[in-house]
């Protein structure tokens, strides 16, 4: 059985992809020519929804690692001292 976590992981991160493969469809439709070129203003589009989806990407990795974080997963176990 797949965990809660990742369940929730999985789940995000498909529709996060679902949105940008839409999205890029829709620029497809509406500024795509006729012999399956893009127009410059469709390829500039095409560059912004790339760039929304990694910051989007990344927005949701923080917020999934802080939300799913176990707060006695500690990385310093040993009261905090660390030395080199």
């Amino acid at each position: 059985m797949v965990e809660r976590e990742s369940l929730i992981e999985i789940v995000v991160s498909v529709g996060a992809v679902l949105l940008m493969l839409a999205a890029m469809f829709a620029i497809g439709s509406s500024y795509g020519a006729a012999n399956s070129t893009l127009s410059l203003e469709g390829g500039w589009m095409l560059v912004w929804v790339i760039v929304g989806f990694i910051l989007v990407m990344t927005a949701v990795g923080v917020a999934l690692a802080y939300l799913l974080d176990d707060s006695d997963d500690s990385l310093e176990s040993d009261g905090g001292d660390v030395s080199a």
